[in-house]
């Protein structure tokens, strides 16, 4: 198999296009075209057509990982299926998920971080936080320091804030029993919800 003419991407910087005699195209990243010596005109034997062929496959999942987790930060389990759904093989994803942690892409511990910020931020309990990082695919090693980030303040702040939108100064036992379920499915538990209920006025039993 001949390459008939080598030339880089006019699209994606870093990529290369050889062009084959049958007249598919084959995509290598620089890596490839340095490691096989690629150049237009060179005839490759079958084997080292489908070693290529296998480095450039590899190396574009690398790129669609890198991509991705530019875009949007994944947890190691994200990022696994994402690369089964491109048809990596298990040892494939295990060497292209060891990579992004090492070039920085994939970083667990800070994932965890935002997603806790973030949950935080938009009025959420911890239970319900606990809830996402488990449906995310992060570790459970890594919950707790993550969750350490919440304060206790800002989780009263939360709370309150909910109530106040909710209930808008009523205290009939209706409204405040569907603002605590609410509370409830927010990921807040009993003891939180009750203290705020007690500073909103409320007469509260434990």
């Amino acid at each position: 198999m001949v390459i008939q003419e080598l030339k880089p991407s006019k699209h994606v910087e870093g990529r290369w296009l050889a062009v084959l005699e049958d007249g598919s195209v084959l995509r290598v990243g620089e890596g490839e075209v340095v490691g096989f010596a690629l150049y237009a005109g060179k005839e490759l034997s079958g084997e080292e057509a489908e070693r290529l062929q296998d480095a450039a496959r590899r190396s574009g999942l690398k790129a669609r990982a890198i991509e991705l987790l530019m875009r949007k930060p994944q947890s190691r389990r994200e990022l696994g299926r994402k690369l089964r759904e491109w048809e990596a093989g298990e040892e494939e994803i295990e060497a292209i998920c060891d990579r992004m942690e090492e070039l920085g892409y994939l970083n667990e511990p800070e994932y965890a971080g935002r997603i806790v910020q973030h949950y935080a931020r938009k009025g959420f309990g911890e239970r319900k936080i606990r809830d996402e990082l488990y449906r995310r695919g992060v570790p459970r090693e890594l919950w707790d320091e993550a969750l350490a980030q919440i304060e206790e303040e800002d989780n009263v702040f939360a709370i309150d804030a909910f109530l106040e939108k909710k209930l808008k100064g009523s205290h009939d036992p209706k409204d405040v029993k569907r603002a605590s379920d609410a509370l409830a499915r927010r990921g807040f538990a009993w003891p939180e919800i009750s203290d705020a209920l007690r500073r909103y006025g409320m007469e509260v039993w434990d």
